[in-house]
């Protein structure tokens, strides 16, 4: 039995509840558009065409949910096989989730209240980058890079959990103005949130070793192989 440290734990558990309100919104369209009771408010371009936002929906919950568990080193270590198992799932839900988002962002139909041209291009340019990002990650592990692996899936997961970040500097500009975002002000916040998770990927992926220190020499010694011990230094 794989057993978790509790630096580990605290990982897990800040990645789900960061997640847990886009994730609930998301299941509850689901639900809804399977023929269930209308909770979330109405959304024409899913009624329309709902084959799209519902793989958008399922592949981006197991991307987020089941990615926070490829940067447990517990289980890498200790379960080699089900990370390696867990990463190919998570590989093929996130391309798919870009995938899907790049075709909703171009084929639906939005108010300018809701996306302007400025977040329409940032968003095509993220899922294409989120697409190659974990290609490049497969590359590079099955090269053995970890360094680049560790790196290409930690800008690939920051792109994916623009939700959860969008979600919660939603809710901050509520509090603050007493209404929802729109136009202009909501594509800044939009973009905002991912500026903000790639900054933050950016500064765990500079405390990594360099690909030659992985190897061997002064370097090698620090990295114990998991996002967590780079976190707690």
């Amino acid at each position: 039995m794989t057993v978790l440290r509790r630096s580990e734990w605290v990982l897990l558990a800040f990645i789900l509840i960061y997640s847990f309100v886009p994730t609930v919104g998301g299941l509850i369209r689901v639900l809804e558009l399977a023929g269930g009771p209308a909770i979330a408010p109405p959304n024409p371009r899913a009624l329309a065409d709902p084959l799209p936002i519902t793989a958008h929906i399922l592949t981006s919950f197991v991307f987020c949910l089941a990615g926070a568990i490829q940067f447990l080193p517990g289980i890498r270590r200790r379960n080699p096989a089900s990370h390696r198992i867990n990463g190919r799932v998570v590989a093929i839900a996130g391309c798919m989730s870009a995938a899907t988002g790049l075709w909703m962002t171009h084929v639906y139909t939005f108010p300018a209240g809701l996306q302007g041209s400025l977040l329409y291009w940032v968003r095509m340019g993220l899922g294409s980058a989120m697409i190659l990002l974990i290609v490049w990650a497969v590359i590079a592990i099955r090269s053995r890079d970890r360094v680049r692996h560790i790196a290409s899936t930690l800008r690939a997961y920051a792109i994916g959990q623009g939700a959860s970040t969008q979600t919660v500097m939603g809710i901050a500009w509520i509090a603050f103005a007493g209404s929802e975002a729109s136009g202009s002000m909501r594509d800044v916040i939009m973009i905002s949130a991912w500026i903000l998770n790639l900054a933050v990927a950016e500064v765990l992926i500079r405390r990594l070793p360099t690909p030659e220190a992985q190897h061997g020499g002064p370097a090698a010694s620090k990295w114990r192989h998991s996002l967590v011990d780079v976190v707690r230094r």
